[in-house]
């Protein structure tokens, strides 16, 4: 299941289905998550051995008669919107110089059913997410924090979680802790499995058993 496809079954869930009754003409909240993946891909710098930064901070101009509908959502479809970007920077290794936001703004240049999408990297702090409940993966006693809502463990630099471990790739898996946490296997060499079971992605649960090629570790949430 890809980024978009998440997205989607997010919004749904976030509102009982007002989003798929609200969104049936003009711009659809997908197209808009798309064209911020695009930015990204757009905009990609290449810094340093890698190392690629992307746009963390986006402007979304609407006509008017789309904003003053998505504006009722304004809130929540920006966070969805914002965590499209962490997903996608995560499953391409792309890094992000700050935390990500996306603003709706209006602009009455625009016609119903058209849009625009500027992106840009602007650095500020990344740290835990004190909003989110206590998480960690368990290695043997080895406790390794899960602070960010997104996660990707692998053993390349560009993981946000690093793990010295030949049989594990680069950028092996990514652990999501809202709506409800979940991994979702980035292509490993080696595969993702939960409890014994491979998985492409899959919900977790505190004492979920995470095996990361020959890694395994326990998934503690909420304790």
């Amino acid at each position: 299941m890809g980024v978009l496809d998440r997205f989607e079954r997010r919004l749904d869930k976030l509102v009982n289905g007002a989003f798929a009754r609200a969104f049936k003409a003009e711009v659809q909240p997908v197209e808009i998550a798309s064209a911020l993946q695009r930015e990204c891909d757009d905009k990609a710098a290449i810094v340093g051995r890698g190392r690629t930064i992307v746009p963390n901070a986006f402007r979304v101009e609407l006509g008017p008669r789309d904003y003053d509908r998505l504006a009722v959502y304004a809130d929540p479809l920006a966070q969805e919107l914002a965590d499209v970007v962490k997903e996608h920077a995560g499953e391409q290794g792309y890094a992000l110089v700050g935390p990500v936001a996306v603003a709706l703004e209006k602009a009455d240049d625009l016609d119903t059913g058209m849009f625009r999408v500027a992106g840009h990297a602007e650095q500020g702090p990344i740290g835990p997410d004190l909003t989110l409940p206590p998480a960690h993966l368990d290695l043997n006693g080895r406790l390794l924090a899960l602070n960010q809502e997104v996660v990707v463990v692998g053993r390349g630099t560009e993981a946000d979680l690093r793990i010295d471990d030949p049989g594990i790739s680069r950028r092996h898996a990514m652990v999501r802790l809202r709506p409800t946490p979940t991994v979702t296997d980035l292509g490993s060499t080696n595969g993702t499995s939960v409890d014994g079971v491979g998985v492409e992605q899959a919900d977790l649960r505190d004492g979920s058993v995470l095996t990361f090629g020959s890694t395994r570790a326990v998934f503690r949430y909420g304790g």
